[in-house]
């Protein structure tokens, strides 16, 4: 079988899909209209071969796997110009709130919605109630453990798609988000740090103790007297 009459076929099938293929669908779907046997490798290098050719600047648009499935995406510079043709629903983001507990489902799955409330400190019904009906998180159980066995909440494979991942596990770790920045001394402008082995030999210290233990002035102006 030749790699280049595998392409056109694949290209089509992507293109046409109205979610993201497999390779292993791919293989299903080209060996169906095929002459001669068809497997994974040689399907994987034609994969290879189309996500070359769309990689070229000439093409707005490339193939991406994402979700688990292959699919054709626009590439990030006409972003602008195909959100023209969605109005406001593609301008349409997340509330504050649903992006804070998306974000907790996403880095604690399999979550209750009880755990999700201890973080947040606040309820989350009408948030997680959301969510479900964007298709961004789903039921993915209910946690055997726990009293009443509450309901547990996963993000979905829109999410993935969504954000463009194949799996949570390629969700930016927390470190990459917000990385530790280093704690440093406050110094003043143009002074330097006092010495601590020489701060007891300060000569001009305009207070000092007696040795009956009580303060006295030590302005040179001043003849010392007890303050």
């Amino acid at each position: 079988m030749n790699i280049s009459d595998l392409v056109p076929h694949i290209e089509a099938l992507i293109f046409a899909g109205d979610k993201p293929l497999s390779t292993a669908e791919i293989v299903e779907l080209v060996d169906n209209v095929m002459e001669e046997r068809v497997n994974a490798e040689q399907v994987e290098s034609a994969i290879e071969a189309v996500v070359e050719k769309y990689s070229n600047d000439f093409y707005p648009f490339e193939i991406k796997m994402i979700g688990g499935g292959w699919q054709f995406l626009t590439k990030k510079d006409f972003h602008k110009t195909v959100a023209q043709l969605n109005g406001d629903k593609f301008l349409k983001r997340l509330s504050a709130a649903a992006l804070e507990t998306l974000a907790i489902i996403a880095y604690k799955q399999p979550i209750t919605k009880g755990e999700i409330e201890s973080i947040r400190g606040v309820n989350c019904d009408y948030t997680v109630q959301r969510l479900l009906e964007k298709e961004l998180i789903i039921i993915s159980g209910r946690n055997e453990h726990s009293p009443g066995q509450p309901l547990l909440y996963s993000t979905s494979k829109n999410f993935m798609d969504y954000f463009g991942i194949n799996s949570p596990e390629e969700l930016p770790r927390l470190r990459e988000v917000n990385p530790e920045e280093a704690v440093e001394p406050t110094l003043l402008k143009n002074m330097p740090l006092p010495d601590e082995s020489s701060a007891d030999d300060q000569p001009n210290a305009e207070l000092s103790v007696n040795e009956t233990g009580e303060l006295i002035s030590n302005n040179e102006d001043d003849s010392p007297e007890e303050v």
